[in-house]
């Protein structure tokens, strides 16, 4: 009997082997297939500095963004050097993107404006190998530090574009399947000209959707490819010790601007006053003059106190 049991088993058991070995397989297919879109870096997923901070805080935060299959990462650094340093930042920036030539980082935008002749602000965009990305963002700021600048923002986002172009894959499979049932069906014939023409039309429609899906899929890897990196300056003056400002400048400012309001206030005062200061001179001037002096003698002739009083 128990005998029996084991012959009737054993079939089960390899087929059950079989199923699993085929889902293994598949598994280590997707996630080959996945790996092809990750964007490599070098760092784990966040790493923080433990030590207290010092005054290398001025870089920002040491966080490192990993390589994610099938994420597009964008840079974005915004950088205050004094303004008379700006333009040969960003020379230096532009000069070490084309160090690494066109293959690996290319210059894709340059901004440059002087405004109230000195006041500067300016930027400059890159498109740049994944696998460098976050290497070259961290030379920039080495780079504004040696000009006595600092990084005041700076942000990475992610678009997970690659779940975007597995699902775009697994439409356009279906879709494929259905266009393969209906040209079948056109090749077999036996149908009516309205039938014809009704798969004709749905056949055209799948495979303009599959033309779509297509350019979905090559946008997101044109995405994984390259990472888009922006540099924005802005001017402002700084002494060591105290942060990024100018006391001295600060003060200066809020003198002058203290020297503006009293003089705008004088000015109120003397515009509402000064009508009324010219009233009064014009008056007492006609007071003491021949024509003033006339009338005062003719008021106090006729004045009924100056009349002499009635003889009874």
């Amino acid at each position: 009997m128990k005998r029996h049991v084991l012959v009737l088993a054993t079939p089960f058991i390899a087929t059950t082997l079989i199923l699993a070995g085929c889902q293994g397989a598949e598994e280590t297919k997707s996630r080959e297939a996945m790996s092809t879109m990750d964007v490599r870096e070098e760092a784990p997923m966040v790493e923080m500095a433990s030590e207290p901070m010092t005054a290398d805080a001025a870089a920002g935060p040491n966080v490192r963004v990993s390589a994610a299959p099938g994420v597009a990462f964008n840079y974005r650094y915004a950088f205050r050097v004094p303004d008379a340093k700006i333009a040969a930042v960003q020379e230096e920036h532009a000069a070490a993107c084309e160090t690494l030539g066109l293959s690996r980082c290319r210059i894709t935008g340059m901004r440059y404006s002087l405004i109230d002749e000195d006041e500067v602000n300016a930027s400059l965009a890159f498109k740049l190998d994944p696998s460098i990305a976050r290497k070259f963002g961290k030379d920039a700021i080495a780079s504004v530090e040696k000009a006595k600048g600092i990084l005041v923002d700076s942000q990475i986002q992610g678009v997970d574009v690659g779940s975007g172009i597995s699902a775009s894959q697994r439409r356009s499979s279906d879709l494929q399947a259905e266009l393969n049932r209906i040209e079948a069906r056109l090749k077999a014939g036996g149908m009516g000209d309205r039938e014809r023409t009704e798969l004709q039309e749905q056949a055209q429609r799948i495979r303009e959707q599959l033309d779509g899906e297509r350019d979905t899929r090559r946008s997101g890897e044109e995405q994984l490819a390259t990472t888009p990196m922006e540099f924005v300056y802005s001017g402002g003056e700084g002494i060591p010790g105290f942060g990024s400002g100018n006391p001295f400048a600060g003060a200066w400012e809020t003198a002058i601007a203290s020297f503006v309001t009293m003089a705008s206030f004088l000015l109120l005062l003397i515009g509402g006053g000064l009508p009324w200061v010219l009233l009064g001179v014009l008056l007492v001037w006609l007071l003491r003059s021949p024509l003033g002096a006339g009338l005062r003698r003719w008021w106090g002739r006729n004045t009924p106190l100056n009349d002499e009083p009635v003889k009874e």
